[in-house]
């Protein structure tokens, strides 16, 4: 007990003295809200939740999520919708865990990705559970208008479990995925260099005894892979790759506070990094601590300063985010509202 305190009090005072640095090394930033809608006001299902974002061919914007009767419920299913002119299209069902006519299993965490060639992937996990659950996948060559029949990821490959894969420069796919089964919570990346079509698995430290899982991914200025997760530390976990995610730094604590939820980042075309998150103070438990969500910036991955408030209330959910930038340059942003929507927020964001 005395040493976990003095390992506590060590950390706090890490903490303590890289906010003091990251003060003086901050980047200011100028944010303008453009919208703040919901997707949808009635929808065929009670509750929904994981969104995820993709920007289509034409320049509009397309939305997936998780929703049925509530979380673990066999009718769970993946939704979307495309926001064009006039607004967000209604909700259409996309896929579900429809095994035979008398076996159904809910769905789960579905992630939008653009391969560089145009195919637009669907993934999402099937299965009782996370621990139990498998990936799945769905493409497209005409951006969402129609679908192929779902697939299953080869064994051992889960698919990215909540955040969207990147490109590094050299056109490899790196795609974060993690485990949750029982007490062991763990990350890992996904790599590809078939732009998706086939896959290989490259594991994180697990002896730091810390459980992380849903890595966010980003690109820092030298081409580092920055890999932020979430984690049972009431902290934001990362670890670094320099050799295009073949091998991964030993996971360390940062100062971002965070109480196990769900985070997602983006690196902005002028290499700023952005990352949407539930920022509570330690000692929270995770249902408690989703009630504020903040966005926030970095010039280098390292000094981490909040921006703007999506979410700012004395109770309530507002988890989940998802965020990506689009070719005009603006910052879209969805997240889960109360379990019963979902909320999309455009920023635009200067230096």
């Amino acid at each position: 007990m005395q040493i976990t305190k003095i390992l506590l009090l060590a950390w706090l005072i890490m903490v303590n003295a890289l906010e003091a640095f990251c003060q003086s090394d901050s980047v200011s930033v100028e944010v303008e809200l453009l919208k703040n809608e919901l997707i949808f006001n009635e929808a065929p299902f009670k509750q929904c939740h994981a969104s995820s974002l993709v920007e289509l061919g034409n320049g509009q914007i397309m939305a997936v999520w998780f929703g049925g009767t509530y979380e673990r419920h066999p009718d769970v299913s993946i939704w979307g919708s495309v926001r064009n002119p006039e607004g967000w299209s209604e909700p259409i069902l996309l896929a579900d865990g429809v095994a035979n006519d008398t076996l159904r299993y809910p769905c789960w965490n579905p992630v939008l990705f653009k391969s560089n060639c145009g195919v637009l992937f669907l993934f999402y996990k099937v299965g009782p559970s996370p621990g139990e659950w498998w990936g799945m996948f769905k493409k497209s060559t005409d951006d969402g208008q129609t679908w192929s029949a779902p697939n299953k990821l080869p064994e051992g490959i889960l698919g990215p479990v909540k955040n969207k894969p990147v490109y590094t420069s050299g056109g490899r796919v790196i795609s974060p995925s993690s485990i949750e089964n029982g007490d062991f919570w763990n990350a890992h990346i996904e790599l590809s260099d078939d732009d998706g079509y086939s896959w290989s698995k490259v594991l994180l430290d697990t002896t730091t005894g810390y459980k992380m899982i849903q890595p966010t991914l980003l690109i820092l200025h030298d081409g580092t892979i920055l890999a932020l997760m979430r984690s049972d530390q009431n902290c934001i976990i990362e670890s670094r790759s320099t050799d295009n995610g073949n091998t991964w730094s030993k996971p360390l604590k940062t100062g971002i506070m965070n109480p196990n939820s769900g985070i997602d980042g983006v690196t902005l075309n002028n290499g700023l990094q952005v990352l949407v998150c539930n920022p509570d103070t330690a000692g929270k438990e995770w249902v408690e601590g989703r009630n504020k969500l903040v966005v926030m910036v970095s010039a280098d991955g390292e000094c981490w300063n909040e921006a703007y408030h999506l979410e700012d209330n004395t109770s309530g959910e507002y988890s989940y985010p998802a965020i990506i930038q689009s070719h005009d340059g603006l910052v879209h942003i969805t997240y889960t509202s109360n379990r019963e929507f979902i909320r999309n927020v455009v920023l635009k964001i200067k230096p």
